[in-house]
């Protein structure tokens, strides 16, 4: 009788809740197990038909296969109902296991017996290799008049690819340009090589070797383009400026924020001279995408300075002195003329800015501009107008004695309005002659550093410049 049906008797739940949960995890893992049982799922079905025809059909095939193979000839085969059976002695565990393989892909195998002894012997697992170096000599010692021819071809190729770049009046009568020049040598050079190595291989019959090469290479020289895009990037511009010449020898610059005399130009930089005499290497990748200011192409250039006069001055009456000094200056040019402009108007004083020009063959930037300000500022203070100095407002205590105070102010009026005198030895100094010739100790020191150099100038005077 069964308990559940007694009257009264009423299943726990936790208990139901139990025994489903259990018979659910029997059925899981007795899926699983069937999922990886080799025999439930894959394994084909084993017949019902077995005899002892079948069997010698079997062992008498899969024993001729053995004989066929030099390391399994000691092999023996045994077949009953379906289940084969290989016994006999192998040298290692590798020739046993191609065997094992060789005995399950027999149709009706059932299944296979490992009867094989692995004798690990030093002499039988040696031999194989003895003899694979024995047949790759030979192979090799066959193969040695080709790859002489080939490699004679190949010689033969790099060496006249290596002449034939080699020969720089052609080059330069071709390419006028001597970076260029030298680069479609080089490049000749690579190519005359590449040929040469793939007509050799072809040659040998290693087709399956060039495509890989060729790959190798890609994949490489892809590599290598990623790792110096920057000298890569650097190579191109000085490509670039070789063609373009975007400045000579001598000439003054800034690139970007670097000023000098320009030294030379290499396949990896651009070398300046500093103002204070130092070597400065700019990299040809920056400079090809600098803003360049060239001082040297337009001989005439324009300095410019600021004065200022008091409040009370006539502005109009400051600008004709200052421009009346300039004219007479002789290193200040004519054409264009000087100029004069008011800057700007502040609490106690007027800015004047001044301008002239000068022609930097004959005159330096410098000095020219030095003495041109002494000299107006000079005529302004003789001529009465007052260069204003800063002011101060002070606060004084409310104790203070007023007499002090009214003393302190008129001292203050009388020291502004007080003139400057006349004085004629400034005078008899700004007109003497002054040297102002250009200074040429840092242009001789960049010729100097230029005829030492060993390092190729790619500046060409006869190449038309940008």
């Amino acid at each position: 009788m069964i308990p559940f049906a007694t009257p009264g008797f009423r299943p726990c739940p936790s208990l139901l809740h139990s025994v489903l949960i259990l018979l659910a995890c029997c059925s899981f893992v007795y899926a699983a197990d069937t999922e990886n049982d080799p025999l439930a799922n894959s394994a084909p079905a084993i017949s019902t038909e077995s005899t002892d025809k079948t069997d010698a059909k079997m062992a008498a095939r899969l024993q001729s296969i053995y004989g066929e193979i030099e390391n399994l000839q000691s092999l023996e085969v045994a077949v009953s109902k379906g289940v084969i059976s290989v016994s006999g002695e192998v040298a290692n565990e590798a020739q046993a296991q191609d065997a094992l393989r060789l005995a399950n892909r027999i149709e009706g195998a059932v299944t296979v017996n490992d009867n094989i002894e692995r004798t690990l012997s030093v002499q039988e697992n040696l031999s194989p290799i003895l003899a694979y170096l024995r047949e790759t000599g030979s192979a090799w010692l066959r193969a040695a008049p080709l790859a002489l021819v080939a490699l004679v071809l190949f010689a033969a190729i790099a060496y006249a690819g290596h002449r034939f770049a080699s020969w720089r009046a052609f080059w330069q009568r071709i390419l006028p340009n001597p970076f260029l020049a030298d680069l479609a040598g080089q490049a000749l050079r690579v190519m005359a090589v590449l040929f040469g190595l793939l007509l050799a291989l072809n040659l040998l019959g290693a087709t399956a070797l060039i495509g890989t090469i060729l790959g190798g290479a890609g994949v490489l020289g892809l590599a290598i383009g990623f790792a110096v895009r920057d000298s890569m990037e650097n190579y191109i511009a000085s490509i670039m400026l070789s063609v373009r010449q975007p400045f000579r020898a001598d000439e003054h610059v800034i690139i970007n924020d670097h000023e000098g005399l320009v030294v030379r130009l290499t396949s990896r930089a651009t070398i300046l001279m500093t103002l204070d005499g130092n070597h400065l290497r700019i990299p040809n990748s920056e400079v090809f995408k600098a803003t360049i200011l060239n001082y040297t192409r337009n001989p005439q250039r324009r300095f410019e300075f600021l004065l200022g006069v008091d409040a009370d001055d006539d502005p109009g009456a400051a600008m004709q002195v200052g421009l009346d000094e300039l004219e007479k200056l002789d290193w200040v040019l004519q054409d264009p003329e000087p100029l004069s402009i008011i800057e700007s108007v502040g609490d106690s004083n007027i800015v004047i800015k001044f301008m002239g020009w000068v022609d930097q063959r004959h005159s330096d930037f410098g000095k020219a501009r030095s003495l041109a300000i002494r000299a107006v500022k000079n005529v302004l203070e003789d001529k009465g107008f007052t260069l204003p100095e800063p002011i101060y407002r002070l606060r004084f205590d409310s104790k203070a004695p007023a007499k002090a105070i009214d003393a302190a102010r008129a001292q203050t009026s009388t020291d502004h309005q007080r003139k400057r005198p006349v004085d004629k030895t400034d005078q008899a100094l700004l007109d003497q002659p002054h040297d102002l010739t250009p200074m040429k100790r840092l242009r001789e020191m960049a010729d100097k550093d230029r005829a030492a150099a060993t390092e190729e100038d790619l500046l060409d005077d006869s190449v038309p410049i940008e």
